[in-house]
């Protein structure tokens, strides 16, 4: 992976915390970093120019005003008031290509000095096998110990993910890419002969997840569930779960939005203009 550093700008040793989202359904993720890279005050430090994943270009994501300003389809940002680094991604990774991806990003981050990775998530809802009597519960993973458990996080009163079992044939399979081994026949990726954890291990946080622990980095998922939709509140709680787990309160921010957030320019238009109302 390539990158290009913004004029007068550097990766700063302070911002060792960094956090990106995983695609996944709803967008969730990606949500929540749009509200906490302009919250958090960051500032664009790079582009990234990732093989792997396709091309995009926008107008200013984050405002106050559309000036112009491209956002393209992988930047690095950091905040050093609140010592956090950002990665957003705007686009997907081409079939095929989610192991190289997550290795890349891994590499970059590790070549940065960046020590903890905080991944955003979100899953099916649709996958889930017990519905908890929280709707808002929060899962995680962790790569403080061998079965992605970790004390500190059940503290914040967030649950393990369950469907994470390293000796599983996918994940064990997965594990093996991430680390230079070959696609094996053995594996069929026929949705209707997939198990509930073939389908954990085949979304984007796992790989990423696995990459950066190959690394030797310190890897956090935070994962919610989800349906398509309005998923903006969703992103408000993964984005509030990042605070807790630095010790952060948003009301720091000082934003215009509820709770100290600030309101990306670019959530003006996810569900498009308003409706004439001259045709009623």
């Amino acid at each position: 992976m390539d990158f290009a550093l913004v004029d007068g700008e550097s990766f700063l040793p302070s911002c060792s915390t960094l956090v990106m989202p995983a695609l996944s359904i709803g967008n969730v993720g990606q949500l929540a970093v749009d509200l906490l890279i302009p919250s958090s005050k960051a500032r664009r430090v790079a582009y990234l120019d990732e093989p792997s994943a396709l091309p995009c270009a926008g107008n200013d994501a984050f405002g106050p005003d559309a000036v112009g300003d491209l956002a393209l389809a992988l930047e690095e940002y950091e905040s050093p008031s609140h010592g956090l680094a950002f990665i957003q991604q705007r686009s997907p990774i081409i079939t095929g290509m989610m192991v190289s991806f997550a290795n890349n990003i891994a590499n970059f981050i590790s070549s940065i000095g960046k020590e903890h990775v905080v991944i955003l998530s979100s899953l099916d809802s649709g996958k889930r096998r017990v519905i908890d009597a929280s709707s808002d519960m929060l899962y995680y993973l962790s790569s403080c110990n061998e079965d992605g458990s970790d004390p500190e996080h059940e503290k914040l009163g967030w649950k393990k993910l369950e469907e994470y079992d390293p000796s599983q044939r996918r994940w064990k399979y997965l594990s093996s890419l991430i680390e230079g081994g070959v696609l094996s026949e053995d594996v069929d990726d026929d949705p209707e002969e997939m198990t509930t954890c073939d389908y954990y291990a085949s979304l984007p946080f796992a790989a990423l997840f696995l990459a950066c622990k190959a690394k030797g980095l310190k890897v956090s998922c935070v994962l919610c569930y989800c349906s398509e939709g309005d998923n903006m509140p969703e992103s408000f709680h993964l984005a509030e779960a990042l605070c807790k787990l630095q010790g952060q309160d948003p009301e720091q921010f000082h934003g215009n939005g509820p709770n100290g957030w600030t309101i990306p320019l670019s959530w003006r238009s996810v569900y498009g203009p308003p409706p004439d109302m001259s045709i009623f």
